[in-house]
């Protein structure tokens, strides 16, 4: 083959010093056919045959063009491969070639036969408005000083590019619910087309085709906000893959570094901001940045209902003897006076009420798990009162005792000093019942002062406070008061 320094070599011999062809033929080695076609046309460089040769694999050509053909009705994960093809051609026919000469025939031979498997997706260009797609993700965040690990709703426009990202405990489908009616809050509308994966949430079975059998609880969702589900075929999730990158650009950019919070709910209003910011870019293809198409958007996607879908589930339970209920497999405690009574209780993905008929009885943080223990403090001070001898051994007391000031510790101690320890205690309870009344900064204010003024009872503190008397019965409309922070009572096991 003519390289190109000796085509170089040949015409400049030729038009520049005036060799003959029959001279230069001489210098370079080539024949002088060869010195004139260079001379007539331009470089063409390495012409691949019009028919490639296969010496040794030639006997057994019509016979991989048979097997290749007779794939095309076999399930497409049991047909042959180039490998399979040869070492069946090996071992049945005495092939005596190269592998790599079965693979070039094989890859040429699907493409003529029209077998090949294509790996080129079309180009799309969404409508606005129209479409957009949903998908969890993992990723963990620091709340409250605990690294806890947390699943990622992501909603994104297929139109705009605009995207939705909130955070949940768990992606059961009373989260999967409450992602959707945040989502279509923020983007002020509806899709009429969601798109999704067979995820458990909203599919009971994959049928055949196209066909999904879905949860009850589903069709009674979209059927409210009025928007077409389309699933994707399985283990395809490059049907839906805008939000299966929005997954990783989420976790990469909002969780990195690894985000800490006082609580769930702050995080979320970060990452809320984070998702109103985005959009000042333009995306492949377009002309236009994300923010600018989100509010041509908007005028196409479906008006909101005047109220948001009643995302509430509702079950009922009796309180057994440690004055806790038992919901969703975990307990929660009430005051103690409602032992033995039956209860109904609302739950919602990040908190629960109960109730005693259509008496409010106690709120409490969700949890999710097995065989947990929320208890309240303050639910168990009418009770530790009548038996002060519990009061240290108390496990919800314990807890809290952990995180009140030093001046609570204080004030016990000196209470006991000059009362005795059943007394003092006692005398310390009466302090305590204060929180389901006043806000703990006012009582911590209360005791210092009680403190430094060397008193050694009760009373002081509830003067300081402006309180006549106080009882260790419950205090009336207690339930709607404040109460201490006692979100860190997970894994309580035992009795009380």
């Amino acid at each position: 083959m003519l390289k190109v320094d000796q085509y170089e070599y040949i015409r400049t011999a030729y038009r520049v010093y005036g060799k003959t062809i029959r001279q230069i033929s001489r210098e370079t080695g080539h024949s002088r056919n060869t010195v004139k076609r260079a001379l007539k046309d331009q470089y063409q460089g390495y012409r691949q045959r019009e028919r490639q040769v296969y010496p040794v694999l030639e006997a057994h050509l019509a016979t991989i063009d048979n097997w290749l053909k007779a794939d095309r009705d076999k399930p497409k994960k049991q047909r042959h491969t180039a490998r399979r093809i040869y070492h069946r051609l090996k071992n049945e026919r005495g092939y005596q070639g190269c592998e790599s000469s079965v693979r070039r025939y094989v890859r040429e031979a699907r493409i003529r036969l029209g077998t090949a498997v294509s790996n080129v997706f079309i180009p799309l260009e969404a409508e606005l408005g129209k479409e957009a797609e949903i998908d969890w993700g993992n990723c963990h965040a620091v709340l409250g000083g605990a690294q806890v690990r947390l699943k990622m709703f992501c909603m994104r426009s297929k139109g705009s590019g605009k995207h939705f990202v909130r955070c949940f405990p768990c992606e059961r489908q009373q989260a999967f619910f409450e992602g959707h009616i945040e989502a279509f809050h923020f983007f002020d509308g509806i899709f009429s087309t969601l798109i999704y994966d067979n995820l458990s949430s909203a599919v009971v079975r994959v049928l055949k085709g196209k066909k999904r059998k879905l949860q009850e609880n589903f069709i009674k969702f979209k059927a409210y906000y009025n928007f077409t589900s389309r699933f994707c075929n399985v283990n395809q999730g490059h049907e839906k893959g805008g939000v299966e990158g929005l997954v990783g650009f989420a976790r990469r950019n909002y969780m990195v570094p690894v985000p800490e919070a006082s609580d769930l709910d702050t995080l979320n209003h970060d990452l809320l901001q984070q998702c109103y910011a985005y959009g000042g870019h333009r995306m492949a293809g377009r002309n236009r940045t994300v923010d600018e198409l989100y509010a041509q958007e908007k005028d196409h996607l479906i008006s909101l209902p005047p109220v948001p879908f009643d995302n509430v589930e509702i079950c009922s339970g009796k309180v057994d003897k440690y004055a806790t209920v038992s919901i969703d497999k975990n307990r929660y405690s009430v005051p103690a006076l409602y032992g033995g009574t039956r209860v109904k209780s609302l739950l919602y993905v990040d908190r629960l009420e109960i109730f005693h008929g259509n008496k409010q009885i106690a709120t409490h943080r969700r949890l999710y798990g097995n065989n947990k223990w929320q208890l309240d403090p303050l639910h168990y001070l009418g009770l530790i009162y009548r038996r002060p001898m519990a009061f240290d051994s108390s496990r919800a007391i314990r807890q809290w005792r952990k995180k009140w000031p030093e001046c609570l510790e204080q004030l016990l101690s000196r209470f006991r000093d000059k009362l005795g320890s059943s007394r003092g205690t006692r005398e310390f309870i009466l302090v305590l019942q204060l929180f389901k009344s006043h806000a703990p900064g006012e009582i911590v204010l209360a005791v210092k002062t009680a403190l430094d003024a060397g008193v050694g009872s009760s009373e002081a503190v509830v003067q300081l406070l402006g309180e006549s008397q106080v009882s260790t019965e419950p205090l009336p409309n207690w339930q709607r008061m404040p109460a201490p922070d006692v979100s860190a009572y997970d894994q309580i096991g035992g009795r009380i």
